[in-house]
């Protein structure tokens, strides 16, 4: 079978190329799919680049996120049968013709989602849920900051945000990104920088009560300026570049919360929450009331150039794969 395979680590991923790669016999409880469709993610890159917290052994198969139909399963596997719709995978493996691993780390795809939606979802909605629900416990009626709202991560608490009721104020960084958020459904959109004065204008002078951060940098310094008593800024990335500071007297004197989110390490360390996140977000997306936006879709053999795309900060929503 094809498959994208990295050989060694580089900060140029053009390195990794397409090569005939062979799976593995199938052990007792691996199930096989037939890979329909796999999500883009910046670990897929990090990873080959080396610069990623789990380096896989070399060589490996890039890519996470996948979505397909299963063709073989192992003597022991209960839970899938050939024929069915999967969703799942692990760090590496995605980007291939086929890929396997235990049935433990697959699951059925909710409802009648299509393979690219199926296999974009989990990460982003994962994180905004953990973040929203179980870290930042955002109330009906709040109003929710989001930076970086076009992205892949950013979206999915925009949508998840308004599911939960709250008003969001969503930041952008150009106008194709804002004018997409206010037709997604943001209620207000700002400039990703310069958005502090607008905030408290918004909220009556009170300040955001949940702030959603996966840039970092100047962005979380100006996000700590417009932030209610008693808020949450939930700490989700940085991808400014930039790993910003607070002293501990604006916490303590604006009565505010610096939350760290950690959506995979969260079910972790709480095995029976982190199975009530998974289907928590299954349920919503199987009863369509989230709308995971697909920005565009790449054959196999342009998987690296699916991953340049989003490395442009262009993207808004999710890139994917379809082998």
């Amino acid at each position: 079978m094809k498959a994208l395979l990295c050989r060694a680590n580089a900060d140029d991923i053009g390195t990794a190329k397409i090569e005939d790669v062979t799976l593995p016999e199938l052990g007792a409880n691996d199930v096989r799919i037939r890979v329909r469709a796999a999500a883009v993610n910046f670990p897929d890159i990090l990873m080959i680049q080396g610069k990623y917290q789990h380096k896989p052994e070399l060589p490996f198969v890039v890519g996470g996120e996948r979505a397909g139909d299963v063709i073989a399963v192992g003597s022991g596997v209960t839970r899938f049968k050939v024929g069915d719709r999967v969703v799942g995978g692990a760090l590496s493996g995605g980007f291939a013709e086929e890929a396997q691993g235990p049935e433990s780390s697959y699951r059925p795809i909710p409802g009648s989602a299509d393979y690219a939606v199926a296999s974009a979802y989990t990460t982003a909605y994962l994180t905004a849920y953990v973040s929203l629900v179980r870290r930042g416990e955002l109330a009906k009626g709040e109003m929710l900051l989001v930076h970086g709202a076009a992205g892949g991560v950013g979206l999915a608490a925009v949508d998840l945000g308004k599911v939960l009721g709250a008003t969001v104020i969503a930041t952008a960084s150009s106008d194709k990104k804002s004018a997409f958020l206010k037709d997604y459904g943001a209620d207000h959109v700002l400039p990703s920088s310069g958005f502090r004065e607008a905030v408290k204008e918004l909220t009556g002078g009170r300040g955001a009560d949940v702030i959603y951060d996966p840039v970092g940098g100047d962005v979380f310094d100006e996000s700590i300026r417009c932030i209610n008593f008693n808020g949450r800024i939930l700490i989700v990335g940085f991808t400014s570049g930039r790993i910003p500071t607070v002293g501990v007297n604006m916490p303590l004197i604006k009565g505010f919360s610096v939350v760290g989110v950690r959506a995979g390490e969260y079910g972790r360390k709480f095995p029976e929450k982190g199975r009530e996140n998974i289907a928590a977000i299954d349920k919503l997306l199987a009863d369509g009331k989230i709308r995971p936006h697909i920005h565009a879709r790449f054959p196999l053999d342009q998987a690296v150039e699916a991953m340049h795309m989003l490395t442009t900060r262009k993207v808004i929503g999710k890139v994917v794969v379809e082998p």
